[in-house]
């Protein structure tokens, strides 16, 4: 038994101890190892590292339920957590709509975990940031590389007892020439497999074929969106889109069974063919969850709650504070074009400023915008999904399928569904890139993507 079962087992018996054996119960313990190596002026100036033990318990008794944590694992702590968790419980209102524990189900797996880099020390990490800025070729650089490790143990009162452990590395930096900033970024669940002296290379291109940009009228334009700005739309989809608790108040665009984007279109939300935990915060199992097939949207992810509520069962995305959040897929996946998306990647740089994927989905493009990334968006109508915001890290005319010169920011707002409507995707890439996200035990895979129409409202400053 893990460290971290032993402690949510031990929490629910003192449930029952101090609550009676009626009251319902689920706890979990997760421990955290979070280390992060931060560079700016092109050297290292922060190595810090965070090591906790979670706890969590919920319980429902006497029809009413409440929520308690502790970072205190003491047998005093323990007992803590519970008998405070319990006296609120008495000062809350009825919860007619509790609806009951996970049952006993194993899940498929214990996660993804790679010792090495759950393991990895401040000099490992060190010489990807040294590679990244050699690679630079003297542009001032900036950025992180961290690693993470979780362990994790769940445990409730009618018998459901599970574990897993996950690690994932990430690195996202910037190289800036003349005030211009090149990005690069990538994910993975072994340190090993990130590389520096690409990533830096790649960044320090972006940033030298940014100089000297040149403005554009506003207007509708066809665009191509590198892996890093198709991660907001999943970002957005996910928070606001094929939330469960958002679907079932009616705020949600998701209409169950109707062909609401292009035929191109399939998304999943995967942990574990992903990284994370194999099971939610309800210890429900995870599992691969088809949202969107060939264009239809086929369903939501819900948690226990919003699964009752639905007449359905959960997906397994119960979150922390879910009450508030609602069921949120936060290991979104956009299928590429042959759906190769093993998170490898396209073959990096086959141009002066991208990949080979979007260099092909660009070939394509008579006159239209390259764009690196989008920022600061802010929803405008949840129910369509209007968002606005900003691009950032480089945008680019596209004329006669050739990337010709740099473009200064844009301002936009559109509906993100809109986007992806059928008709609308021109193009996808043909390989998926895992992105970083900064919420924990988050992450978003994406391959480029050519779209007929994207909404520019006028320049970065209104």
């Amino acid at each position: 038994m893990s460290r971290e079962l032993d402690l949510a087992g031990r929490v629910v018996e003192l449930v029952r101890e101090i609550a009676g054996p009626d009251a319902e119960a689920e706890a979990s313990a997760t421990h955290t190892a979070h280390s992060l190596t931060r560079f700016a002026n092109s050297a290292i100036h922060q190595n810090v590292a965070e090591d906790t033990t979670g706890l969590r318990l919920r319980l429902h008794v006497d029809g009413r339920t409440a929520a308690g944590s502790s970072t205190v694992v003491t047998d005093d702590g323990l007992r803590g957590l519970v008998e405070r968790t319990v006296a609120a419980a008495r000062l809350c209102p009825p919860d007619p709509a509790w609806p009951g524990l996970a049952p006993a189900t194993a899940p498929d797996g214990t996660g993804n975990y790679d010792e090495a880099t759950a393991q990895a020390t401040p000099d490992e990490r060190a010489d990807r940031v040294r590679a990244f800025v050699e690679a630079a070729g003297g542009l001032e650089t900036a950025g992180y590389c961290r690693t993470v490790s979780w362990a994790g143990g769940f445990a409730n009162s009618a018998g459901q007892s599970v574990t897993g452990r996950s690690a994932e590395a990430a690195m996202d930096g910037i190289a800036r020439a003349g005030g211009v900033d090149g990005v690069a970024r990538r994910n993975t669940g072994r340190l090993s497999d990130l590389d520096g002296t690409v990533l830096g290379a790649r960044a320090a291109v972006k940033a030298r074929a940014g100089a000297a940009p040149v403005e554009l009228a506003p207007g509708r334009y066809e665009v191509v969106l590198e892996p890093t700005a198709v991660v907001d739309i999943l970002q957005n989809f996910a928070l606001f889109g094929f939330n469960g608790k958002a679907y079932n108040e009616r705020r949600s665009f998701a209409e169950l069974g109707s062909t609401q984007f292009d035929p191109t279109i399939s998304l999943v939300d995967d942990t574990l063919g992903t990284l994370g935990l194999p099971y939610d915060a309800e210890g429900t199992p995870k599992r691969r969850v088809a949202l969107v097939e060939n264009g239809v949207t086929r369903t939501v992810t819900h948690d226990r709650r919003t699964a009752a509520e639905a007449g359905v069962s959960s997906t397994g995305h119960a979150l922390h504070g879910g009450a508030s959040w609602g069921a949120v897929p936060t290991n979104l996946c956009l299928l590429p074009a042959g759906d190769t998306g093993d998170g490898s990647g396209p073959t990096e740089v086959s141009g002066p400023i991208v990949d080979s994927d979007t260099a092909a989905l660009v070939a394509g493009v008579e006159r239209g915008l390259l764009v690196t990334d989008f920022w600061y968006t802010r929803v405008l109508d949840p129910k369509s999904l209007v968002i606005t915001g900003l691009t950032r890290n480089g945008v680019w005319l596209i004329e006669n399928g050739e990337i010709t010169t740099a473009v200064q920011n844009f301002r936009f707002t559109q509906s993100y569904p809109q986007a992806l409507a059928p008709g609308a995707v021109l193009g996808l890439g043909r390989h998926a890139s895992l992105l970083p996200d900064s919420w924990d035990a988050s992450w978003w895979s994406a391959p480029a993507l050519r779209l007929a129409s994207w909404n520019f409202t006028g320049g970065a400053s209104g």
